[in-house]
């Protein structure tokens, strides 16, 4: 393992990711993970307890990719963009130093859950600088418009939001219906184009935090602008697919990596 620091910002504490290889010779395609905690809390050092018995970065390895774990400005820290600055500047240090780690950077993709599903939608999106561009995302249950939210909330919804407290807001700084503006420059909707990267986008459909509607309305974007894309919406789950198999839907999302970065599976 690998632990780097990939960018320091003066009163801020240091970048860092977390940089595992799997066995055999390279050069290794790779998946950067984004973890998630509403943009205000969460660690790249461990799942969460949802998602940890799922063993998804052991599988990730397994299948014969790298896998970096990144670190990104929580919202008590900086306001967006910071969030999407940083994963950028691990995608940056990643390609810079790809030959001396051994990683394919013709194979890099992106995979994030909830608050990081967001980034890893927004990093997908907006490659446009080739230093920054990954092949693939795959999304768990990301915000995509966040102006769209609280009308699109699950009839037991956790939270407002629109409330001023709401995760949302604290990324944006203020309200996100009075900043209108900063909210749909957060929100990944915005940043579909025909040339967008192969997304797999997956959803509980009991989903209490994040909508639902979050993911079909990115897919709806996608697929009317002819974006390659697939949605898939999993029956019963709430929010970290709780009331769901995690171990099948981890599986789909090698799977999708396989067929569109072409590596075969093992």
């Amino acid at each position: 393992m690998i632990d780097a620091i990939v960018a320091e910002h003066p009163g801020f504490r240091p970048l860092t990711l977390d940089l595992f290889r799997p066995a055999g010779p390279g050069p290794s395609p790779l998946v950067i993970w984004v973890h998630g905690g509403a943009w205000r809390f969460g660690s790249n050092k461990h799942d969460g307890p949802q998602l940890a018995p799922a063993g998804i970065g052991h599988r990730i390895l397994a299948e014969g990719y790298a896998l970096a774990r990144v670190t990104y400005r929580l919202s008590g820290e900086a306001t967006f963009p910071a969030q999407l600055d940083d994963v950028k500047a691990g995608v940056r240090w990643l390609r810079r130093n790809a030959a001396d780690l051994g990683l394919d950077e013709r194979r890099f993709a992106i995979w994030g859950e909830s608050a990081g599903g967001h980034l890893a939608s927004l990093v997908t999106l907006t490659g446009e600088d080739p230093a920054e561009a990954v092949r693939a995302g795959v999304i768990w249950y990301g915000p995509s418009d966040l102006l769209t939210m609280a009308t699109q909330n699950h009839p037991e919804g956790l939270q407002d939001h629109d409330s001023p407290e709401s995760p949302e807001s604290r990324l944006v700084g203020g309200p996100v219906q009075e900043m209108a503006k900063e909210a749909a420059a957060a929100s990944p909707v915005h940043y579909v184009s025909p040339d967008a990267p192969p997304m797999l986008i997956v959803h509980g459909d009991q989903d209490r935090v994040v909508p639902a509607g979050q993911s079909r309305e990115l897919y709806g974007r996608l697929t009317a602008v002819g974006a390659p894309a697939e949605l898939r919406i999993v029956p019963g789950a709430d929010h970290c697919f709780v009331g769901a198999d995690l171990g099948p839907l981890v599986r789909e999302g090698l799977d999708f990596l396989n067929r569109v970065l072409s590596v075969s599976a093992g």
